[in-house]
């Protein structure tokens, strides 16, 4: 029987321990160290670690809604709703960034 060893995706501890199923059926894990839950495969691709950041940097490369969930096989909600949710984030760098320039 072979054994995988799991890591935290959030602070790389190899304390987790198996944390029930998700809805689609895929074993999630629960860090000891810094009590996160997380899943090693996800059925969502906008719950893959990382999509949120690709989103944000495809925006501020004016990429548009539709695009960004186009190439990113994603919905074009969750685009928008990630979009929203960042948006102070997002804002307040345009707004240095114009300072800068002037």
């Amino acid at each position: 029987m072979a054994t995988v060893t799991v890591k935290c995706p959030h602070c790389n501890s190899i304390e987790v321990i198996c944390y029930g199923k998700s809805k689609a059926g895929i074993q999630r894990y629960k860090c000891k160290h810094c009590g996160k839950v997380f899943q090693l495969e996800y059925k969502n691709k906008a719950c893959k670690p990382g999509t949120h950041k690709v989103i944000i940097d495809m925006a501020m490369n004016s990429s548009g809604v539709r695009d960004t969930a186009r190439v990113l096989g994603i919905s074009k909600n969750t685009v928008i709703r990630v979009l929203t949710k960042t948006k102070d984030v997002v804002s307040h760098t345009n707004t240095e960034y114009i300072e800068k320039k002037h």
